[in-house]
């Protein structure tokens, strides 16, 4: 399989409220009942959005011949696809090193690092410019293995959101597909000027240009490494 964009992180607090999409003063857990929120109604536009992976990288034996790792030890890459408003989209992920996506000299995202363990405190993280929200069209939030089995109940993955003000927003990475390596969290997407988080938890049988054909993205794909 070939894959083509993105980087990982850590693991997970319990989910809130177990009855369904969960609200607190805290937390919103998105749900397949409540599914998506609207970040500028709860006055969450403005400042940075911290959108944060854990997992858990399970069982990782020694390397073995030429360095190559053994057991089942999974690393999972935090990664999105971006469209700005000026018709502009890419990639920001780890494979390739596109840790930003550049627009007039300074950054509406950027990834922080890549945590290839699984085992970093703070997990992965991406940064998102919400004071510039009507220079952002779409942006997609997805996970992929970077190596490793797919095995998404033991990688327990949990992706929150973390505005400048107003509750944290959480997206399990629940129903897990064994046979798929990729998985897309969440949409943001400008509604009229409204930034609105939409969850998506969809699996995706393939690498980075499947994503990007689900969603009609319409960019060209070539392989990358880290």
């Amino acid at each position: 399989m070939a894959i083509d964009y993105t980087k990982r992180p850590s693991k997970t607090p319990p989910p809130a409220d177990a009855a369904g999409g969960g609200v607190s003063l805290s937390k919103v857990t998105l749900t397949k009942s409540a599914p998506s929120v609207s970040l500028t109604k709860q006055g969450a536009t403005g400042g940075q959005l911290r959108v944060n992976l854990q997992w858990s990288a399970g069982e990782q034996q020694s390397r073995g011949l030429f360095g190559k790792r053994r057991g089942s030890a999974i690393d999972l890459d935090l990664a999105c696809l971006w469209e700005f408003t000026d018709g502009s989209k890419g990639v920001v992920q780890a494979l390739g090193n596109a840790f930003q996506a550049p627009y007039r000299g300074a950054p509406i995202i950027r990834l922080d690092g890549d945590d290839r363990s699984g085992s970093a405190a703070g997990g992965e993280n991406m940064f998102i410019d919400l004071s510039r929200v009507n220079e952002i069209r779409r942006i997609l939030v997805f996970t992929f293995i970077y190596e490793g089995v797919p095995n998404w109940a033991s990688a327990d993955g949990v992706v929150t959101l973390h505005p400048a003000s107003g509750p944290e927003i959480e997206v399990r990475l629940d129903e897990p597909d064994p046979s798929s390596p990729t998985c897309v969290i969440a949409m943001l997407e400008n509604q009229g000027g409204e930034m609105v988080v939409r969850r998506e938890v969809r699996y995706i049988r393939g690498g980075q240009a499947d994503v990007d054909r689900a969603y009609g993205w319409g960019m060209e794909w070539a392989r990358g490494r880290k």
